[in-house]
């Protein structure tokens, strides 16, 4: 594969590789193949990095060797549990819901195997495209992201490319107007008047767009040269296709830990999951960072979607996930193109990471609810089981989260020791295979991150789910603040 020149400006990256830029020089290097991209990881894992690969490990690996030497006391609280009525009606209802997982799990790796992304179409067959990027106090980033777009390998006079900035408070809208001048007529800009939210920004730009395909993506994304034209080919090759998804992953993967975790977990993700629900046709959320829909199936839904409302408050989250259950109740189809990248921000913090998730469940729960209102019905032509059994898969995670809560907590209480080892047993099983398709897809040294994420999510973001289920009318982006200027 050939390394694609680029200016100072922009970031870009390889298809399959990882971008790095090197302090100090007027260009970032670009590792355009697998094998530097590689050397560049390795050289980017800090003391602490290895530290926490090592724990992880020594963890995993211990609790293994704990649960075969604590094989008699399981037994033993396995024994008595079965001779208590309330414990054997768990660990019934345990171990269908065990069942079901994996047979859903068999089940979507035979839809991913089955799963092939659309080709691109030629610049003739290519529909005029309106592509919106809503900001919010996100300082020279918007830049980057304008600049990648307009670097886009898509035909000028078919391209639309409108910056909406949502009343910023820092210099946002400086680089808007610098891209602006940069850009000329191939960049629009507007300011609302003021924080309106994303939905609003976006509302704006649908209103304000031409193009036969709307392209939404978040202003703190970098996208491929051929991102763009791969993403809108679906709308070409497929009639019924209402949305497509792009695949996302971690621009600041080299920034800290917690983004070398998220970035396992969405190659997982996007990759795999939304594979397997894009040979559905239903994938459950078209992502922020980057989604295209066919403009007319937009404004069927723009009324209901603008003036969404959950428990008597508008909706200000969850304007992704909203859009795609909107099209889906329509009858169209929602795609996943694997072969359309954009890398995006992901929080570096812990503070930062469990508001994104409590966001991100939060919508999850409207959503279902809504989502809940038609799925069953003849929705659309052909076959709807494969839909039903994505939105139960769902629903299941949010029906039992109190449930599994309080047998943890009652678990730990009772025995801490067997808790801790059995768990961490579980997740040295269940973790590899997100290790083997990261490995598989990209690097190996990376992939082990997917077993500290799964540590991460077990044990210090275990109670999102709840605590979004408690307070789902809750309003609030909470992750939106001014960005630390550079």
């Amino acid at each position: 594969m050939k390394s694609e020149s680029i200016t100072s400006e922009q970031l870009y990256f390889a298809k399959n590789d990882r971008a790095t830029a090197v302090p100090g020089m007027g260009n970032p290097v670009f590792y355009s193949n697998k094998k530097a991209s590689k050397k560049a990881a390795k050289g980017s894992l800090k003391p602490l990095g290895i530290a926490v690969l090592v724990s992880t490990f020594v963890l995993l690996l211990g609790s293994t060797f704990l649960v075969y030497e604590l094989q008699p006391e399981f037994d033993k609280v396995n024994l008595e549990r079965l001779n208590t009525t309330g414990w054997f009606c768990f660990i019934i209802l345990s171990t269908s819901l065990l069942l079901f997982r994996l047979g859903f799990f068999l089940y979507n790796l035979f839809l991913y195997f089955k799963y092939k992304p659309v080709e691109s179409v030629t610049d003739a067959l290519l529909p005029t495209c309106t592509v919106i990027v809503p900001a919010y106090n996100e300082g020279k980033q918007v830049w980057d992201t304008l600049m990648s777009l307009a670097n886009s390998d898509y035909p000028q006079e078919k391209l639309q490319l409108l910056a909406i900035d949502d009343g910023s408070k820092d210099d946002t809208w400086y680089w808007m107007q610098q891209a602006k001048e940069r850009l000329g007529d191939r960049v629009s800009i507007y300011k609302q008047p003021e924080n309106k939210g994303k939905r609003h920004a976006l509302y704006r730009g649908f209103k304000l767009g031409t193009g036969e395909i709307f392209v939404t993506v978040d202003s703190d994304s970098i996208v491929k040269a051929d991102t763009l034209r791969n993403l809108v080919s679906p709308f070409v090759t497929n009639e019924k296709c209402g949305a497509v998804a792009g695949n996302v992953q971690v621009l600041n993967n080299n920034s800290g830990i917690i983004p070398k975790m998220l970035n396992v977990s969405f190659v997982l993700s996007f990759e795999f999951m939304r594979s397997a629900e894009s040979a559905l046709g239903s994938v459950m959320c078209t992502p922020g960072a980057l989604s295209a829909y066919r403009s007319d199936v937009v404004f069927a839904c723009l009324p209901e979607w603008i003036s969404q409302t959950f428990m008597g408050q508008p909706s200000d989250i969850g304007e992704d996930r909203a859009m795609t259950n909107m099209i889906l109740k329509q009858g169209y189809h929602v795609l996943f193109q694997r072969n359309s990248y954009v890398l995006t921000n992901v929080p570096e913090q812990y503070s930062g990471l469990y508001k994104m998730f409590i966001r991100w469940d939060r919508s999850n729960v409207r959503e279902n609810i809504m989502m809940s209102r038609f799925v069953f019905k003849k929705f659309r032509n052909g076959s709807t089981v494969g839909t039903r059994l994505l939105f139960l898969n769902q629903s299941l995670k949010i029906v039992m989260a109190y449930p599994f809560i309080i047998a943890m907590l009652l678990f730990i209480f009772t025995h801490p020791v067997l808790f801790l080892s059995a768990t961490l047993s579980g997740i040295l099983i269940m973790s590899s295979f997100s290790v083997f398709f990261y490995a598989k897809r990209y690097s190996i040294s990376e992939s082990f991150w997917a077993y500290s994420y799964s540590i991460l999510y077990t044990f210090g973001l275990f109670w999102i789910t709840p605590y979004a289920i408690a307070t789902a009318n809750r309003r609030g982006w909470l992750t939106r603040g001014l960005v630390e200027k550079k």
